[in-house]
């Protein structure tokens, strides 16, 4: 299965962003996706997992400000980002589950201050 991020850019604080990420098969409704990030200097980190039975985690850092999301089509995730920090500058990676782990090639994402 391959992954296609998109949707990041360069966005001033305070701003928002939306991330996509398709896969390239159709994926089951209980294969666990979300989203990763790798900050500058630091290790990647999750942002959201969709969990096989639908709950939702969050990272406490984007807690309130992220929703993350299954599109309509059943081959999507995707990332409402709003309140947008410097913090959250990074690459984004969108990740499925199934059984095996599968990584998008990751999107830039760069908040100004």
């Amino acid at each position: 299965v391959q992954l296609q991020a998109s949707g990041g850019g360069v966005v001033k604080a305070g701003g928002s962003l939306r991330l996509s990420c398709a896969a390239s098969e159709s994926v089951e409704s209980t294969d666990p996706v979300g989203w990763f990030r790798r900050a500058p200097g630091k290790e990647r980190e999750l942002v959201a997992l969709i969990t096989s039975v639908g709950i939702i985690k969050y990272a406490d850092s984007v807690q309130g400000r992220f929703i993350a999301s299954r599109g309509d089509a059943k081959n999507t995730v995707n990332l409402q980002m709003n309140s947008l920090k410097s913090d959250d500058t990074g690459v984004y990676y969108c990740y499925l589950d199934t059984g095996t782990a599968h990584w998008g090639q990751g999107t830039q994402v760069t908040v100004s201050s």
